[in-house]
């Protein structure tokens, strides 16, 4: 339902403004989104914490064992654009550890699920990372300033390099085993990447921050140190790849 509230904008005459402080664009199809979720979802679970980056966030949730972490669009700019590269990304975190997940592309049909210990799926069928582990040779997504020599004092790796503009997106391209890798390095909202995590790490992978270390959510700043993820072998070689 929450793709037809979006689909039921058109991208670029829904109305668009640009968020204060520079966090980027917002549209009203962002907005209908995330009240059409809120609304649902705190009506089944009225005792679950909120955080989603298109409400106020008061805090109160730091008081909830289990609290939704929600991105109604992430991939702003592709909405606008009418590009069908934007997902809705809908977690539950439990005491800091996300549990469910889910990523949807519907202008591309593309339902990524998981539940931890049960597995990851698009559209119903079990999906795997990639088996990878020579990092020259590895498919991976990252931005273009995430090859800057400044991140890798052991030389920039020779992998190639795409991009996706949403980062659930990314996450679930390499939990279904279409690319290797997704990194980034900047402070990362934990709605960006909170479904697309447990997708990795149910696929078979690891998700971790730039460091290596575990990843923990319902922050009180809802902000990851980057993050990193992969198949387990590649994982490591881009830790040490990486390492200081």
């Amino acid at each position: 339902m929450a793709g037809r509230v979006a689909t039921s904008f058109s991208g670029q005459s829904a109305q668009s403004w640009d968020k204060p402080g520079g966090a980027g664009p917002v549209t009203e199809a962002d907005l209908a989104v995330n009240t059409y979720l809120e609304t649902v979802l705190r009506l089944a679970r009225p005792d679950y914490g909120w955080l989603s980056e298109e409400s106020e966030d008061t805090g109160e949730r730091l008081s909830r064992d289990t609290v939704f972490i929600i991105d109604p669009i992430d991939g702003t700019r592709s909405f606008v654009d009418g590009s069908s590269t934007w997902a809705h990304s809908v977690a539950i975190s439990h005491k800091g550890r996300i549990t469910a997940g889910a990523v949807y592309l519907p202008l591309r049909g593309l339902l990524y699920t998981a539940a931890r210990g049960k597995g990851a799926m698009l559209n119903g069928l079990p999906i795997s990372v990639s088996t990878a582990n020579d990092i020259e040779n590895a498919e991976v997504l990252a931005a273009k300033p995430m090859i800057a020599a400044d991140h890798w004092p052991n030389g920039v790796p020779g992998f190639n390099r795409s991009h996706r503009p949403s980062l659930a997106y990314r996450l679930a391209l390499v939990g279904q085993g279409r690319f290797d890798a997704m990194l980034t390095f900047r402070p990362t909202w934990e709605w960006d990447v909170a479904a697309g995590s447990l997708i990795v790490e149910e696929a078979q992978g690891t998700s971790t921050d730039q460091s290596g270390k575990p990843l923990l959510f319902n922050n009180r700043d809802p902000r990851l140190n980057g993050m990193v993820a992969s198949g387990k072998p590649l994982h490591y070689s881009l830790m040490q790849a990486l390492a200081q």
